[in-house]
């Protein structure tokens, strides 16, 4: 999948065009529908898929108080735009200036200006344009007129409850990773790079990881995960802490992961941690020789919770 940041850096018109657009955030089981869709409709048609997606997030910029924290970091959002399936994915930086476009100018002063765009496939309550004037309808009656069709993908629904970005970041934020992964399709990821620690937890015999997220990464409630990381190509299982580390007066939330089994050095790589079932809460013990048995603990509970097939 080829990815160019911004449509003016496209080049010459694309032609024979499948469109889809959206931000996309956290690659859902709704999402992926219309992903699936698009590059069904390119195949048939013998035409390119080209997703458009927007960054930052356009409430971080129209409402940054507001703005929720994201579920994916652009680099892993690409990374699964790219399985599905695309051929080219446009990065549109989003900036007022861009939001202050009608669906009018949004559809043919920008898209159709670099685009031969022939179908476009959307989700059945997308919104585009200033202030979100543009609906399915308004899609629709500009093809008519451009000459462009539009397929629209209807909602995906897991237990009775349709798929979202807002339902996934509530499953993460309260710590049901099971749901997180339904909603998915795939176990909810954390990406960060390995920073240097207090090396303690090498001294009570389970070595660390600690892990530095992107900012604004929506994360999981303080506590204990199993988890899952590919390292050297091997599927590495591991326990993984968010918290205070309140046994020693810690006053910086740390995310700390210990991979079972394994020795190698970890430091300044970068890693993608794959949560598989929350284990506990975060506590407070005694001392270290305490703090050491629940590690053990913890340790034991991944372990069955990994071979029952979590991941």
């Amino acid at each position: 999948m080829q990815v160019i940041r911004h449509l003016r850096r496209v080049g010459p018109r694309v032609s024979r065009v499948v469109l889809t657009l959206g931000n996309f955030d956290g690659v859902h089981l709704g999402h992926q529908a219309i992903l699936r869709r698009a590059v069904e409709e390119a195949r048939a048609r013998a035409a390119r898929t080209v997703g458009l997606t927007f960054e930052p997030h356009p409430i971080a910029v129209l409402a940054p108080d507001r703005a929720p924290p994201i579920l994916q970091p652009l680099h892993d959002r690409l990374a699964m735009l790219r399985e599905v399936g695309l051929d080219l994915c446009v990065v549109q930086r989003f900036t007022r200036a861009f939001a202050a476009l009608t669906p009018e100018q949004f559809v043919e002063d920008f898209l159709l200006r670099h685009l031969e765009v022939t179908h476009v496939v959307v989700g059945y309550n997308v919104r585009f344009g200033r202030n979100r004037a543009g609906s399915v309808e308004t899609l629709q009656a500009l093809g008519g007129r451009l000459g462009f069709g539009v397929d629209v993908v209807g909602p995906v629904e897991v237990d009775g409850r349709q798929v979202s970005s807002t339902r996934l970041r509530e499953s993460v934020q309260a710590g049901d990773m099971r749901q997180a992964r339904r909603l998915m399709g795939r176990p909810y990821a954390l990406r960060g790079r390995v920073v240097l620690g207090d090396r303690r937890g090498r001294t009570l015999g389970f070595p660390t990881a600690n892990l530095h997220p992107r900012a604004r990464l929506a994360l999981p409630p303080d506590g204990v995960y199993a988890v899952s990381s590919a390292i050297d190509g091997r599927r590495q299982p591991g326990v993984l802490n968010i918290g205070m580390r309140p046994t020693f007066g810690g006053v910086r939330r740390t995310v700390e992961a210990h991979f079972l089994d394994f020795t190698g050095d970890l430091y300044r790589r970068w890693l993608v941690v794959e949560f598989i079932e929350r284990l506990r809460g975060e506590s407070a013990f005694a001392g270290p020789e305490a703090l050491k048995a629940a590690i053990a603990a913890d340790v034991a509970q991944a372990r069955r919770v990994l071979a029952a097939g979590g991941g």
